[in-house]
């Protein structure tokens, strides 16, 4: 059957009664479909005989997709109604965009125009219809089922399971996508002509003269721009430097005009720091005679005062930034940077000191930085440099600069910086739909690191100002045997002396809530209070460790106090037969200490006399000296006396010489020494204990 092309047919709108009631309750779904029409590529049956479905789907997506047929196609399916046994022979082919534009918006004038007229049918007899619109498809799907899959179809499901997303989650990947792909251009766009400046750590013990050396770095005509220094003096973050102008001498130079023994004396002192390098596991050798810099640390021999040695120190660290370290100096205009403090200014307000690493920060830049209470999106107020020669962290009239370039150290001003979080990376977002990328970066980040941390079942609360400070106390605490069972970073609230709180049910010595650097809040503090909760804070790791570590001590001792008539030290003694002193009420014997220790307080029975017990040692001599413990091997003398309310027991009568004695534990006692006496306790001991558990059948 031959059927005429679109072009050749009278540009009029058809009406069909049968139509129109079908067509009416599916407007809102008639819609959506001819949206997705314009979003795809399609492609355009030629003969107008033929509705646009091309292979079987479901019945449901059957309904939409009837109702999406323009006008041209409706009056074509009902040509073909009248030619069902007819075969029908298709070609399909592509046409222009261009050209389906245009016929897009024709159908969508001619559906508006039909739209009033169907207004009218749509709450009649939509049900039936619907079934009736179901079987004649199908009967049209058996005619097509020889038809290529068009593209039609599958953009169409395309659009339909993007549709399924909402309008902020396809926003939220779109934003995804356009930081992944700025992220791999800028790391295909390295510049390693240009490099930026290298971040230097000098580290060292108090007092050995790292922030001296810095005071006297000069600048030198090199293609790196600068240094940032990091100086490590305790808990400060860190401070930036310049350099000045000032000649200085090659530690070489000088060391061939030193007397023989002075020069004696530094080969000896240079093989020493070579030895203790080795000790840990590192190659060392004066720079000069280090022919393997990759394999060899090189030492350079420095005089702070004078200034010796100084070209040398920079010499080495230009060479090896520019050569072997180029490539991670390269310039990249992805931005790293770590937030590293916060600090209140008067004046300020609330700044952050942050290290740039890479890339620029420019004022009016929307940034985000991990917070206490999660990220903090604010805009960058201002960009403070300290003056040449200065420190970052020292009091300086501050230069406003409007862009800053890396790698600096720079101070900056902003809006909500308060509950800034130190120690995590800071952001830009430079669109506004990226913000909730970059928060959703930063929380992670911080999850991530928080859960890398081993808790304990039992120990103490750790809470501090930073993500730096508190791994730095965690380490100190872990060397220091303290266990830690939760941690935080910022100021203590009532839910951290909750957490806290756990501890006064399992260990009491460890309801203990160790601040560093952060403020506690009133109520937290007064909860503390009335939980039992220790809170210690201090502005230094040392100071704080030491004010809980005289804490455990005085806990300790008052549980000794209050447990010592409970625990029972383990003791095995053989009575010596020649000194028997007094056999009654006391029993004054001398005794050879086999096993354990005896204490003052120790009650002693014989178990094989029937576990009879003879009295509590209240007296050891040794030498006519009183003492208040016997360990094992010493010949003792002991007074034992009768427990009160008993009758006494008698030598030769209770108990002979060849009896061993032994101190009576129980299940009570030996849990007391191990809570609160483990220290005084020796392996031997444990395992006398291991043996009295079984003659006195304690579980």
């Amino acid at each position: 059957v031959g059927v005429p092309s679109k072009d050749s047919l009278p540009k009029k709108r058809p009406i069909y009664e049968d139509k129109k009631k079908k067509k009416a309750p599916q407007q809102p779904e008639n819609k959506e479909v001819s949206e997705a029409l314009e979003i795809s590529v399609p492609v355009e049956v030629v003969e107008q005989g033929i509705p646009e479905k091309e292979e079987t789907p479901p019945s449901e997506e059957e309904e939409t997709e009837d109702a999406g047929l323009d006008d041209w196609e409706a009056m074509a399916s009902d040509e073909e109604r009248e030619q069902e046994g007819n075969t029908i022979h298709i070609e399909v082919q592509e046409k222009p965009e261009e050209e389906e534009e245009e016929e897009d918006e024709e159908e969508d004038e001619e559906e508006e125009e039909s739209e009033d007229e169907e207004e009218e049918g749509e709450s009649e007899g939509s049900e039936g219809d619907e079934e009736d619109e179901k079987m004649s498809d199908e009967k049209e799907s058996g005619k097509t089922l020889d038809k290529k899959p068009s593209k039609d179809v599958s953009s169409d499901s395309e659009y339909d399971s993007d549709d399924d997303r909402t309008k902020e989650e396809r926003a939220y990947d779109k934003a995804k996508r356009r930081i992944e792909k700025r992220r791999l251009e800028h790391s295909k766009n390295v510049n390693t002509e240009k490099l930026r400046a290298p971040i230097i750590c000098v580290l060292g013990h108090v007092d050995t003269g790292k922030t001296k050396i810095l005071d006297k770095f000069d600048r030198e005509n090199v293609r790196i721009p600068g240094m940032l220094i990091i100086d490590t003096p305790g808990h400060e973050s860190f401070r930036l430097y310049d350099w000045k102008k000032s000649p200085d001498s090659d530690v070489a130079a000088t060391l061939k005009k030193q007397k023989k023994n002075t020069k004696d004396e530094f080969e000896e002192r240079a093989k020493a720091i070579i030895v203790e390098f080795a000790q840990q596991g590192l190659n060392a050798a004066l720079f000069y005679e280090n022919k393997d810099p990759r394999t060899f640390v090189s030492l350079v021999p420095t005089s702070a005062h004078t200034g010796d040695g100084m070209g040398s120190l920079i010499y080495l660290l230009v060479e090896l930034t520019q050569t072997m370290l180029s490539k991670r100096l390269a310039h990249c205009e992805e931005l790293r940077a770590q937030v590293m403090e916060v600090k209140a200014l008067p004046g300020m307000g609330t700044t952050i000191d942050v290290i740039l690493i890479n890339g620029r920060l420019k004022e009016g830049d929307t940034i985000i930085v991990p917070g206490v209470e999660g990220p903090i999106v604010t805009q960058i107020r201002g960009l403070l440099l300290p003056p040449p020669m200065k420190e970052l962290r020292v009091k300086n009239q501050y230069e406003k600069h409007k862009e800053v370039e890396a790698a600096q150290g720079v101070k900056i001003l902003g809006k909500d910086l308060e509950k800034t979080l130190a120690g995590l990376p800071l952001l830009v977002a430079y669109k506004d739909d990226e913000i909730p990328v970059l928060k959703d970066e930063l929380i992670h980040e911080l999850k991530q690191t928080l859960n890398a941390i081993k808790l304990e079942e039992k120990g103490v609360y750790v809470q501090a100002s930073t993500l730096g400070s508190l791994e730095a106390l965690l380490e100190f605490l872990k060397t220091s045997e303290v266990p830690y069972a939760g941690i935080n970073i910022g100021p203590v609230h009532k839910k951290d002396v909750m957490k806290a709180s756990v501890m006064l049910e399992h260990d009491q010595q460890y309801a203990v809530i160790l601040a560093f650097d952060v403020r506690i809040e009133r109520d937290a503090q007064e909860m503390a209070d009335s939980l039992g909760v220790r809170i210690f804070s201090a502005e230094i790791i040392y100071h704080l460790f030491d004010a809980f570590t005289k804490y455990r001590q005085d806990y300790k001792k008052q549980k000794q106090e209050e447990f010592k008539h409970i625990a029972v030290f383990p003791c095995k003694m053989k009575i010596l037969p020649q000194y028997i002193f007094n056999s009654r009420d006391p029993i004054v014997i001398g005794v050879t200490v086999e096993a354990g220790q005896v204490k003052q307080g120790t009650p002693m029975c014989v178990p094989s006399k029937n576990f009879v017990d003879i009295g509590i040692v209240t007296s050891i001599e040794i030498n006519h000296k009183q003492v208040d413990v016997a360990k094992k091997g010493q010949e003792v003398c002991v007074k034992i006396e009768p427990i009160p309310g008993e009758s006494p027991k008698m030598f030769g009568r209770h108990f002979e010489a060849t009896d061993i004695l032994v101190s009576k534990i129980s299940r009570q006692s030996i849990d007391a020494l191990k809570d609160w006496f483990r220290d005084e306790m020796q392996k031997s001991d444990w395992q006398l204990i291991v043996e009295l558990k079984k003659v006195f059948e304690i579980i």
